[in-house]
């Protein structure tokens, strides 16, 4: 199980100056068409918001670098996205393999795993065989997570008595990994790019869950597409003349 909670996406001045970089090692700023516009509101006729409009010189731009690779399209690495997501142990292992471009701050099971009562709901176990499904003679899959989380209680409930550190460490080699773990993670296209196309096949269905989310992102479709070019040369060939 994987949860977005919240995203967080770059403001229209922050994307208006990606635009400006992006033009910037071919000098062609005045062929800008890209915009900020004004919001009102309906009541006060006053500027209540600011909405980014992206303009067709820039967005082909902005496909045609995406599409020379990460090596053209420097500008995806300034288009940050700010995410807060729940997901399980096992997942965020895999995760963790993207550590440049990337910030995270975790809610911690080292210092707050005693702060509430552990249910059901704190782990990923969709998948666990019920009493129904199983094999008969062979152990329940979702009664053992069961009786896992009444020892969890049940030490947790000794720790709060007694301050023994013993009874904590219990729940910490205990915890299995798919107890769920909220993070507020920094990312940036770039990243996700890299991301999309390493896991979007994968097996486990937090990862589906994750790429379905990138796809929803604004502008996605022009900065990460799906062919990219392996030769430089025809790249170049194909770069905006100014």
């Amino acid at each position: 199980m994987l949860k977005i909670e919240k995203t967080v996406t770059m403001s229209p001045e922050q994307m208006l100056m990606i635009i400006e970089g992006m033009r910037n090692p071919l000098n062609s700023w005045g062929r800008i068409d890209s915009d900020i516009t004004h919001i009102e509101d309906p009541e006060t006729l006053e500027t209540s918001d600011y909405q980014f409009c992206l303009g067709e010189n820039d967005a082909k731009l902005m496909h045609r670098l995406s599409v020379g690779g990460s090596t053209h399209a420097k500008y995806r690495r300034m288009m940050n996205v700010l995410v807060t997501l729940s997901a399980p142990l096992y997942w965020w292992k895999e995760f963790d393999t993207y550590k440049i471009g990337t910030v995270a701050n975790s809610c911690s099971t080292m210092h707050k795993i005693a702060e509430k009562e552990f249910t059901i709901e704190d782990f990923s176990c969709e998948h666990l065989i019920s009493t129904e499904e199983a094999i008969w003679g062979d152990p329940v899959p979702v009664s053992v997570i069961e009786l896992l989380i009444g020892t969890l209680n049940a030490y947790r409930k000794k720790y709060l008595e007694t301050g023994d550190k013993k009874y904590w460490w219990q729940m910490i080699q205990l915890l299995p990994s798919s107890y769920n773990q909220k993070r507020t993670v920094q990312l940036n296209y770039e990243v996700l790019n890299r991301i999309f196309w390493d896991r979007c096949n994968h097996k486990l269905d937090e990862w589906h869950t994750f790429c379905d989310w990138i796809k929803t992102l604004p502008y996605i479709d022009i900065v990460c597409p799906l062919v990219q070019f392996t030769d430089t040369d025809e790249f170049l060939k194909k770069e905006e003349k100014h």
